[in-house]
């Protein structure tokens, strides 16, 4: 059976955005992010991340170390009581500093390919889900994979180097929320 999700951009919604988190010593869970996802976690609702890391196509680390560094703010969370679902990430970028990541591929948001390939391997019902992000590139991923609803943190700086920049309406968001337990607090009030 089909069911809704939240998906989540990670830097700048469950931890603060490092400008392109490379060390375990960088990582700071956002104040109310473990409780927030742990309220999603109550009330059954999956909590996925699909995140760009072009840190790994200008070669500051590999995919290794993003699952590592993911692994450390999973384990932060679950201290807390908090579990996320699924982790997506792309690794590339059209202007990549490492030729293999070098491509404008289905993945990066604006495009949605994260939320697609999350919806498949853990079955979730992309038209009843939530997407919830700190720029207008994640609100658009989320329209383009047809989220019913999208979810912008904080004022929603512009995304620097967009190969497919989102258009006016998919950059709207359905809601504005401070921080991500605001955000979980509107999406069940």
């Amino acid at each position: 059976m089909n069911r809704a999700a939240v998906f989540l951009d990670r830097d700048g919604v469950i931890v603060k955005d490092a400008d392109l988190l490379t060390r375990v010593e960088q990582i700071e869970v956002l104040p109310g992010a473990a409780a927030a996802i742990r309220k999603l976690n109550e009330r059954g609702w999956p909590a996925v991340v699909v995140t760009n890391q072009p840190v790994v196509a200008r070669g500051l680390v590999t995919e290794a170390e993003v699952r590592a560094l993911q692994g450390e703010i999973e384990r932060r969370l679950r201290s807390e009581g908090a579990r996320l679902d699924g982790f997506y990430f792309c690794p590339h970028h059209p202007r990549a500093t490492l030729a293999a990541y070098r491509l404008a591929c289905l993945c990066r948001k604006p495009r949605p390919g994260m939320l697609l390939e999350a919806a498949r391997a853990l079955e979730l019902d992309l038209g009843a889900s939530v997407m919830v992000g700190d720029r207008p590139t994640d609100l658009a991923a989320g329209r383009r994979a047809g989220c019913r609803v999208t979810v912008l943190i904080g004022d929603g700086a512009p995304t620097i180097e967009s190969p497919d920049p989102p258009s006016a309406v998919e950059a709207t968001p359905d809601h504005r929320a401070a921080d991500l337990a605001a955000a979980v607090s509107w999406l069940f009030a």
